[in-house]
């Protein structure tokens, strides 16, 4: 009985050792927050490959659909363009952004962008933003950057 219990635990072993190990994907809000430091904070343009979908869906209604819009609107930024990431939520395929633009308006925008991610890649976007005010009635800011 021994036996068969040890070749029983060593086939067992042996099944382990030649099973691939386990990858551990990033969380889609892992997967946005670097895509977009990658293309907005980093100034990394290769980012629109390795992230967006070719078939990306803009729900922005001054932009039309598809990756190579970003290329465009990315080749064509301000020198002053700054991004800051705020705070970040996330609930299965979508992921909202809490950002700051800074330098495509004359006044820094506050806009909540929200992905949708889908086989791997950053396949949907809607936007919704506004000018930033600094002095606001309750006297807290309207954006705080990412801790």
């Amino acid at each position: 009985m021994s036996f068969v219990r040890n070749t029983t635990l060593a086939s067992d072993f042996a099944l382990l050792a030649f099973a691939a190990p386990a990858v551990a994907q990033p969380s889609n809000k892992d997967f946005v927050v670097q895509a977009v430091t990658e293309l907005f904070i980093n100034g990394d343009g290769t980012a629109i490959d390795r992230y967006w979908a070719e078939d990306y869906i803009q729900r922005n209604p001054m932009f039309p659909s598809g990756s190579a819009v970003i290329r465009e609107a990315f080749s064509n930024m301000p020198e002053d363009f700054k991004y800051e990431i705020g705070m970040v939520i996330a609930e299965d395929d979508l992921v909202a952004i809490h950002g700051r633009y800074t330098g495509f308006t004359p006044t820094p925008l506050i806009v909540v962008d929200i992905y949708r991610v889908e086989d791997g890649k950053i396949k949907e976007h809607w936007d919704i933003g506004q000018p930033e005010v600094l002095e606001t009635v309750s006297g807290n800011p309207m954006f705080e950057p990412m801790k």
